[in-house]
């Protein structure tokens, strides 16, 4: 009764337009509690929209920082909310959530929802269902449903963004005929369907698509562009690590700049190394920038390890 009575008050904050809600009352939605739960679902409907969106979209940011965070209960109670953009922002919230028993309503809501950004965002939530089954941590029954659901979603006349995000969801599939999919939309005119691809790729592990990536780096589309470098992350593609660090001596943009590093870091090689450590003396006095390029160090001495790993492993064998 006490805790009900305390969550009331986090509840009375939420109600308040008039002031800001706090901050450290968004750690109470973590692992929230039946009975908080009930009083929150209550009380929902007398929440603004505004507000229902701005504390879904803090708490999607506190998992990006801390992901022993779990807003999963919240978020599956509000997949039927009424209002199309908290749907959307409750499936951000369970996009690393890998219980298989939300594949059936991620697939209910790919063909039943009835706002197409709603159904590209179910699509992306079941990319992970694909990679969990493509390692076999799901039932490959699941994995089935899943891939089938999406390949008709891509060749049927659903809206361009909800069969994009099919596309990138099966970027992970192992399915021989998504590969001609993937080239099919690299090659449309519309820009947005070559980002896909280029996202696809990246997630595909192939090799085979080195050369779509390395002629994007340069593409005069910022999207396509950053698309790109992410995917030579993503496919570690070492053709691109002296190309991606000259890029970083030009770059001026601080967002692009951190994609560069980032991807360098998943290519690894002592060049990297180097280079970042010469960056991280010159941030010394940007604590912001001195955190990030740690945090990439030490992605980079991962990537470096494994890769030592994989090539003791094979002069084993």
């Amino acid at each position: 009764m006490t805790k009900n009575i305390a969550f009331q008050t986090v509840l009375d904050a939420l109600l308040d337009d008039s002031n800001p809600f706090p901050h450290h009352y968004l750690y109470l939605f973590s692992d929230i509690e039946p009975g908080q739960l009930k009083l929150l679902l209550k009380a929902w409907s007398q929440v603004s929209v505004a507000r229902q969106l701005a504390l879904l979209e803090d708490l999607e940011e506190l998992t990006e920082d801390d992901t022993l965070l779990c807003f999963d209960d919240l978020a599956r109670a509000l997949l039927q909310d009424p209002d199309p953009q908290v749907r959307v922002q409750a499936l951000r919230l369970l996009w690393e959530c890998e219980d298989a028993k939300l594949v059936p309503t991620f697939l209910e809501i790919l063909t039943e929802d009835s706002d197409s950004n709603v159904r590209a965002a179910a699509a992306t939530a079941l990319g992970l269902f694909i990679y969990l089954g493509e390692i076999e941590e799901i039932a490959e029954q699941t994995l089935h449903k899943v891939k089938d659901s999406l390949l008709a979603v891509i060749n049927s006349n659903e809206d361009t963004l909800v069969r994009r995000r099919a596309l990138e969801a099966l970027g992970w599939s192992s399915r021989p005929e998504v590969p001609a999919l993937i080239e099919a939309a690299y090659g449309e005119k519309e820009p947005d369907w070559k980002v896909s691809a280029l996202f696809a790729m990246g997630r595909s592990s192939d090799e085979r698509w080195g050369k779509q990536v390395l002629s994007n780096l340069r593409n005069r589309n910022e999207a396509i562009r950053l698309e790109a470098m992410r995917a030579t992350g993503e496919l570690a593609l070492a053709s691109a690590r002296p190309i991606l660090l000259h890029m970083l001596a030009d770059e001026e943009d601080v967002e692009t700049r951190h994609e560069i590093i980032w991807a360098l870091t998943k290519i690894g090689g002592a060049e990297v190394n180097n280079r970042l450590l010469e960056l991280l003396e010159m941030a010394e006095d940007d604590e912001e920038e001195t955190e990030f390029l740690e945090e990439a160090l030490e992605n980079l001495v991962f990537t470096d390890e494994d890769s030592n790993f994989d090539f003791l492993a094979f002069e084993d064998d």
